[in-house]
């Protein structure tokens, strides 16, 4: 029987991966497996009504084609739903799909959907209305989300020179952590709070974080000085963060945060007013997802007909 598919396109993510989005579905998509239709978001949050009414009305799988934040809304919309999400990423830092290894290319994403493999992960939920799926934070993170919703480009480059443009002007602040029935007390210039490892850009803030281990990751990095970035952003890069002097790790499956005085919260690359006192909840195995499976070689076409296999990793 073939999965009933809805596609859900934001027509204005990333870096516009995401126009032939269509053509490509004809032309990568097996028809045997799937039965799909595509619909386009038209304002922000459109993503979560429609996937929430696919879910209602059966659907078995519904696609986002964006970037995190696209995947998050539909997220959002398949809470507590049996409907699994897929991903074709179109966006910019793409976090998930990284740490799920789906390609970037939108037609190889396409093919990796039709392995039709099911991989369940966690998601954590915040104040008890918020779904995150990939990476959260409080803090500088959160206020450079927040002014890229209102840039008028987006990509990597867009993103450097926001965090350069930003960084002396943005101060550390001072936050009350609740760990494991603990209490600590940290100046921090951010707060990250995963379930992958990764915000997006390969940017690596939990080096050890798993999306299926029932556990949240938590960074505290102080802001680090001009003269140490040369050796800080390397580790970032590297999946080394937790080398540096300047970062403090827990793992826990919950954690409360104070003193988040602007209320910004950083919620898979997107900002939300939330609040001073933030709750982070991790629910174990909550998201089914179209996963690449690992253990299987992607042999495929390229668009020109040309055969390759793709690598495991």
């Amino acid at each position: 029987m073939k999965t009933k598919t809805l596609v859900v396109v934001n027509p204005i993510s990333g870096v516009g991966r995401q126009k032939r989005i269509e053509t490509l579905l004809k032309q990568n998509l097996n028809h045997d497996l799937f039965d799909y239709e595509v619909r386009y978001t038209e304002y922000i949050h459109h993503g979560r009504e429609i996937a929430r009414d696919a879910a209602d009305r059966g659907y078995g799988c519904v696609v986002a084609v964006g970037g995190d934040g696209s995947v998050n809304d539909v997220t959002q919309g398949l809470k507590g739903s049996d409907t699994r999400l897929g991903i074709i990423p179109c966006g910019s830092g793409n976090g998930l799909a990284r740490s799920l290894k789906i390609p970037l290319q939108p037609w190889l994403a396409i093919r990796v959907l039709n392995q039709q493999y099911e991989q369940v992960i966690d998601s954590i939920v915040i104040n008890d209305q918020y779904v995150c799926v990939n990476a959260a934070g409080c803090g500088y993170d959160a206020y450079i989300a927040r002014l890229m919703q209102a840039a008028k480009t987006r990509g990597l480059t867009a993103y450097t020179n926001l965090i350069l443009r930003e960084y002396e002007r943005y101060k550390c602040s001072e936050y009350h952590l609740v760990i494991n029935g603990h209490d600590y007390y940290r100046t921090a210039w951010f707060i990250a709070v995963a379930n992958s490892q990764q915000f997006g850009y390969n940017l690596a803030v939990a080096p050890k974080a798993k999306l299926d281990d029932g556990l949240i990751d938590i960074s505290i990095i102080d802001k680090v000085p001009l003269d140490h970035v040369p050796i800080t952003a390397p580790l970032a890069f590297t999946n080394h963060l937790d080398l540096s002097q300047h970062v403090e790790m827990f793992r826990t499956p919950e954690v409360l945060i104070e003193g988040n005085l602007d209320k910004w919260v950083n919620i898979d690359g997107e900002g939300e007013n939330i609040g001073t006192t933030v709750h982070f909840v991790n629910h174990p195995k909550s998201v089914k997802i179209y996963a690449r499976d690992l253990n299987q070689l992607l042999i495929v076409r390229t668009p020109t007909g040309d055969p390759i296999t793709l690598p495991r990793i």
